[in-house]
């Protein structure tokens, strides 16, 4: 098939090169003409584990090319994904901005080129609340759009750090549809992808809106809810990560998405989770729970500052600190939402200097802070001179350190772990004073 993709950020690349990957012709299209010019050099505007290799090999091969020109893209195309990006607003909710740009843009290409438009489907990919997909139906319309253009909803479900896994090998994929011959239009596009018999879903536009925002409210429930049980079991005295064990043993519950940390971050659970409350809101709904999931994130994420602040007490002003991790997660350079962005402010208002390392996200790190930190690009090299260290992200070098070398130039020996690594018996047994999430006084 001849594939348009608009938008070549994280969603978007990852879906033109993966429906590349599979045969298809994909053009990527965004008006940021340096990102353009980045992906026509050969690189890549973001990091993602083994996309790099892909976007490449389907240049190569002719099946992947990236355009600022719309119409070129979109003319020839059979099926057209709005992969824009959609922040917060300042409500809280989704700005749709640029996906009301685009379908105006779409609808004026094909007004002027009305013999290409029957049979196309515009496919919203982007992350969108409910009743965007008739929004965008009535716009086309409006805009002057020859009739016989389908508008689908395929939301998204990429991990970043696993997204071509999570694309190419999916639980589900899920589509919203208005008739049967865009289903099955969609089911051949994706048929090489489920070929493990993982489940094709289709129903309403509507409903497969909410399934996008309902699946990643549940996610960041989880993630809450055992971050305030950890934080308990630092009054009680008990190990979170015992408790942790005995729940995800229940399969009711399972393990997935149940560890404890300082607050979840990233590009989309903080935001999707603010925009069904505000979903909510503007029908007349209070969502209370998800209200508590925000608000529980928000503290969450002083969790860490605050046994900084309660160790050193106001002996910390002056203190250097080493933080292993800043993106969001692993394997990504994705640091919008970051606990460890909240943890290195919280510190730099205290007066606290901070020298930091990560794998990937030091470019985007600096560019934020500049020279309000100190950057290393060894891990080990942001030890010396260091007060004690902070690990804020589980990056795999981060898992078995040599604690002798810790040893020697950490100058008071103290670990505080944000993602419970570490034994805690082993360091207290090597010298080290150490907290972690959860794990008792």
């Amino acid at each position: 098939m001849k594939i348009a993709v608009i938008g070549t950020g994280y969603v978007g690349l990852v879906t033109a090169t993966c429906f590349a990957e599979s045969g298809n012709d994909v053009v990527g299209i965004d008006k940021d003409a340096g990102k353009i010019a980045t992906l026509e050099g050969g690189k890549l505007p973001i990091y993602e584990p083994g996309l790099l290799e892909l976007v490449q090999r389907n240049r190569k091969e002719g099946r992947l090319k990236f355009t600022t020109d719309l119409a070129s893209g979109v003319l020839p195309a059979q099926i057209i994904f709005l992969a824009v990006g959609t922040p917060q607003s300042d409500a809280g909710d989704a700005d749709l901005s640029a996906v009301w740009a685009v379908t105006k843009a779409i609808a004026a290409t094909l007004k002027a080129n009305p013999a290409a438009a029957p049979g196309k489907i515009v496919v919203t990919k982007s992350t969108v609340p409910v009743g965007t997909n008739k929004a965008v139906t009535e716009l086309l319309a409006k805009e002057g759009c020859p009739v016989g253009v389908e508008v689908a909803s395929n939301p998204e479900f990429l991990k970043e750090g696993a997204a071509l896994d999570d694309f190419m090998k999916p639980d589900r994929v899920v589509v919203g549809v208005r008739n049967d011959e865009t289903a099955e239009a969609l089911r051949q596009l994706y048929a090489p992808f489920l070929r493990t018999e993982r489940p094709f879903l289709v129903m309403t536009p509507e409903s497969a809106e909410m399934t996008k925002y309902a699946a990643n409210a549940m996610l960041a429930t989880k993630i809450s809810f055992i971050n305030e049980m950890a934080n308990l079991c630092d009054r009680l005295g008990a190990d979170v990560n015992d408790v942790r064990k005995g729940m995800g043993h229940d399969q009711r519950i399972g393990f997935q998405f149940l560890h404890p940390g300082p607050g979840y971050g990233g590009s989309c659970f903080p935001k999707d989770v603010k925009a069904i409350i505000a979903l909510g809101q503007r029908n007349g709904l209070e969502l209370t729970l998800m209200e508590s999931v925000d608000e529980v994130n928000r503290r969450q994420k002083q969790v860490l500052a605050a046994k900084v602040k309660a160790h050193y007490g106001p002996k910390l002003k002056g203190k250097t600190l080493a933080v292993w991790g800043l993106a969001f997660k692993p394997k990504t350079d994705d640091i919008r939402e970051a606990p460890a962005l909240t943890f290195i402010d919280e510190m730099l208002a205290a007066g606290v200097k901070c020298q930091v390392h990560d794998p990937e996200a030091m470019a985007n790190v600096k560019a934020e802070y500049g020279d309000k930190l100190t950057y290393a690009d060894r891990p080990y090299d942001v030890l010396t001179g260091a007060d004690a260290l902070v690990l804020v992200t589980e990056w795999p070098e981060f898992r078995q350190p040599d604690f002798d070398l810790i040893k020697t130039r950490v100058k008071d020996r103290v670990i505080f772990d944000g993602r419970n690594l570490y034994d805690p018996k082993s360091l207290q047994a090597a010298g080290f004073t150490y907290y972690a999430i959860g794990r008792g006084k």
